[in-house]
């Protein structure tokens, strides 16, 4: 009797403590994931994998707000994260080649020096770190130029997803009136 009533005062204090317990507020940059293919893990649960997975990228979602994006918010000539939050990742399932260079497989951060006319896209070997107030030039494993291509169309929140190319994939990054790619060869 008694254990049973150490039993029920032990969960009822448990249970009050759990009551008081504060969760953050939903974060106005959610974060989402991109792979190569194209929906993978759905692919995979239907057994429709027609290829294997290639690469994965885990970033942040701004919101464009009603704000100016390019030159404003994220400042031109500066290193910018590729999202909100932590860095973007890019994990790559086997070695690839980015520009010509072999890039092994693993996990790496992505940056961006963002110009009205391009974005310098930086391959980072520095992971797990938020934003990129830490950036350490010394750990970039290259260093690739991308075309600004304006777009007609606006996108609200930061994009990231792969597309097939017929050597690989290009990772496409929009946001507002601006779109790149990232040609990745497999």
């Amino acid at each position: 009797m008694k254990k049973c009533l150490l039993l029920i005062v032990g969960l009822i204090t448990l249970n009050s403590l759990m009551a008081q317990l504060k969760l953050p507020p939903v974060d106005k940059s959610p974060m989402d994931m991109a792979y190569y293919p194209n929906n993978y893990p759905v692919l995979k649960i239907q057994d429709k994998i027609t290829e294997p997975v290639l690469g994965r990228v885990i970033y942040s979602r701004p919101q464009k707000n009603g704000r100016t994006v390019f030159g404003e918010l994220v400042e031109y000539n500066k290193v910018w994260r590729l999202g909100a939050n932590e860095a973007t990742e890019l994990e790559l399932y086997k070695d690839v080649k980015i520009n010509g260079k072999k890039i092994k497989k693993g996990r790496y951060t992505l940056y961006a020096i963002c110009t009205e006319s391009k974005w310098t896209i930086i391959i980072n070997k520095d992971t797990d770190t938020w934003g990129a107030f830490k950036y350490d030039e010394t750990k970039d494993v290259t260093r690739v130029d991308a075309d600004v291509q304006k777009q007609t169309d606006i996108t609200e929140a930061f994009t990231m997803m792969f597309d097939k190319t017929t050597t690989g994939a290009n990772l496409i990054m929009a946001w507002d009136d601006v779109k790149v790619n990232l040609p990745i060869n497999f």
